[in-house]
């Protein structure tokens, strides 16, 4: 195949684009929409968001060693895009798109209660990097909707919609590929197929 070679470049996608809330004691919480976050190690559980310095969420997490990372979901998508477009510093985003903050069990700045994931954060190193500064930090609680667990308590998030962003636009994640190590399990059954058969 035939591929043209451009210039280094954030080409990582999808990505989820998540909603990031975080306030300072006595101020009102604010709300940033963030595409460069991920998972960073399992055991402890931390993860990272990269924040450009002049945002205004930049000083509020630096200055809280705090925020909550909220999954977004299709009925989200609006909502995730007005509080990537405009600053919290001239506008009460909760108000604005009508989100509702939720207490937080550890942390002291609130989740956001429509999101059916809410991951509560606290910042245990920052990274100068460039045009973004990296915040790693330790999941300390998780928030789940209860309304997507099945009897047996597993999490099923796959019915909620969930939304990435790809090359500046959102899209909902559809059908489901395959679960992770299949390609392993669907080997070991030929391979036992293929065995038995020969026995018998």
């Amino acid at each position: 195949m035939a591929k043209q070679y451009w210039k280094p470049g954030n080409m990582l996608y999808p990505v989820p684009a998540v909603m990031v809330s975080c306030q300072r004691e006595g101020e009102k919480p604010n709300i940033i929409t963030i595409a460069w976050t991920g998972t960073i190690c399992s055991d402890p559980a931390m993860v990272s968001i990269s924040i450009r310095k002049t945002r205004y969420s930049y000083a509020i997490i630096q200055d809280t060693g705090e925020f909550v990372i909220n999954l977004t979901t299709k009925r989200l998508t609006k909502a995730a895009d007005y509080c990537g477009v405009r600053s919290g510093a001239q506008v009460d985003k909760f108000a604005q798109t009508g989100l509702t903050p939720c207490r937080s069990q550890v942390v002291k700045c609130p989740g956001i209660a429509e999101s059916p994931v809410n991951i509560e954060c606290r910042v245990t190193q920052i990274s100068h990097l460039g045009s973004h500064d990296l915040f790693l930090a330790k999941v300390v609680n998780v928030g789940v909707e209860q309304s997507l667990l099945d009897e047996t308590g597993r999490l099923h998030l796959e019915q909620d919609g969930l939304m990435v962003y790809a090359h500046g636009s959102y899209f909902e994640l559809g059908r489901k590929l395959g679960t992770f190590g299949y390609s392993v399990k669907s080997a070991k059954k030929t391979a036992y197929k293929k065995h038995k058969k020969r026995k018998s």
